[in-house]
Order: structure tokens, then C-alpha cells, then sequence
């Protein structure tokens, strides 16, 4: 059963709210009657919607739309800071569920607002505090966190297939036989389902996995290995060209 929770927007456009997990804690699924933007300072939260799931690395945030049904899972200790918005708001608030960029500023004006009274003067600077939020969740970058789930049957069982052993060659070859259908059928499937290539799907699904493992703590060679990566260097580039910095300093500095 899926609960929901519930927020009064009488006196403010949004509702701040900060919570810290430890590793392996979670939340059942469960709705908010608003918008939520989850922020998180330190650690990985893997969020799963019907849609898909949605990993949330350090230092990023998730948009989810008010009512969309989720749960979430907790790997290292994740400091997160929460906005729970009216959905009313703004007009143009995004309409579907995102990993999106957090920037410096808008990570200030979280921390700021979890200070902020619940009621405030109009004109005040709490006010162009709350609507500086506002205006600044218009215009998050949308990152590639998402692993897209697909609608038929044996498409999404190949990908719990791969989720469950990521770091098996996984060829297209050996995906389609797995499948049960022909490479062709399977590529094409695949792309009308997910938006994506079949190769972009099992690379985004590794680097997810990669995101979790190392929030534990895992060394960056043993997960490289784990992952199906030839060496230390191969998988540096590829989280390097995504992230845009190596693995080893992305969760030094988060």
C-alpha cells in the first residue's frame, strides 16, 4: 500500500525539510500531494519510480512531480536537504521526474531556507528568498541518471537480467539471445521502450551501479573489475567523460 503525505502551502510557496540516513536505510513506497526536489550533500540515494530508477549521486538532486509514487535506498550516509513545493506555485515547474544539477547558489538558498519562519511579510527578504528558489528550479540542468525501464516483458526481464550480474559482457549479441529475439529486433525494441541505444542503456546502467559501490567505499580498481571494465584507466575515462572529474576525487570532494 502506498501512503501520502501531505503539506500546507498557506503561508509559504515551499516547505524545507533536512534528514540525514545512514547506509542501508530506506523508505517504502510512498506519494507526496506536492512537488519534491531531494538534494543530497553526501552520499547516494537510488530512487525507483514506475518509470524507471533514478540514482542520485552527491551533490545533485531529484525532481519527482507531485504524486508520483516512489522509494528510496540509502548507500553511505546521505545528508539530504528537501524542498517540498506546491505544485501551484510555478506554471512552468518541470513535469516529469529528473536528476538534475544543483547549483552553488541554489544549494545556499536550500540551506537558507531551512532557517526561514513559516510565515513572512510580503516584500521581506524570506519572500525573494523563497521565489529566488523558485526561479532558480526553473532552470536546473537535467543530468543522465536515469535507467529508463521498458514496457514489454522480456526486454525489462533482460534488464533485471543485467542489473543483477552488470558485470557480464552483456554484447548485443548475447542480450538478443537472452531475449530470446533476434539483435535487430532487440536493438529496435529497446530503443522505442527506453529512448535509448541498447549500449547507452547497459553503460548508464554500470555507471549507476558504479555510483553505489563506491559510496561504500569500494576501491575504484575492485569496482572497474566488478563492472566488466578491462582496467583502472578504462573505467576512469568513462566515469571521467560523464561526471567530468575521476572517481577517486568525485567522492573525496562530496
Amino acid at each position: 500500500m502506498t501512503t501520502t503525505s501531505t503539506f500546507s502551502f498557506t503561508h509559504r510557496p515551499l516547505v524545507p525539510f533536512a534528514h540525514d540516513y545512514v547506509h542501508g536505510d530506506s523508505e517504502p513506497w510512498h506519494q507526496h500531494d506536492c512537488a519534491q526536489l531531494l538534494h543530497t550533500l553526501s552520499g547516494v540515494v537510488r530512487v525507483d519510480t514506475a518509470s524507471g530508477c533514478w540514482v542520485v549521486p552527491p551533490g545533485r538532486g531529484v525532481w519527482l512531480p507531485a504524486g508520483t509514487q516512489h522509494s528510496l535506498r540509502i548507500t553511505g550516509n546521505v545528508a539530504a536537504r528537501t524542498l517540498f513545493i506546491d505544485p501551484l506555485a510555478r506554471a512552468d515547474l518541470p513535469a516529469t521526474c529528473q536528476i538534475v544539477q544543483i547549483s552553488s547558489l541554489l544549494r545556499e538558498l536550500i540551506l537558507v531556507s531551512l532557517q526561514l519562519e513559516e510565515s513572512y511579510s510580503p516584500g521581506s527578504r524570506d519572500e525573494r528568498v523563497y521565489e529566488l528558489i523558485l526561479d532558480e528550479i526553473r532552470t536546473m540542468p537535467v543530468l543522465p541518471f536515469h535507467l529508463p525501464e521498458p514496457e514489454s516483458e522480456p526486454i525489462r526481464q533482460l534488464c533485471q537480467r543485467i542489473r543483477q550480474a552488470p558485470g557480464e559482457s552483456w554484447s548485443s549479441t548475447e542480450a538478443a539471445s537472452t531475449a530470446g529475439m533476434s539483435e535487430r529486433t532487440m536493438n529496435r525494441h529497446f530503443q522505442q521502450q527506453t529512448g535509448l541505444r541498447y549500449a547507452e542503456w547497459l553503460r548508464r546502467a554500470r555507471l549507476l551501479e558504479a555510483l553505489q559501490r563506491l559510496a561504500q567505499g569500494q576501491p575504484v580498481l575492485r569496482v572497474a573489475l566488478d563492472l566488466g571494465y578491462g582496467s583502472h584507466s578504462a573505467f576512469t575515462a568513462m566515469f571521467r567523460r560523464v561526471m567530468g572529474i575521476s572517481p577517486s576525487d568525485y567522492f573525496k570532494d562530496s
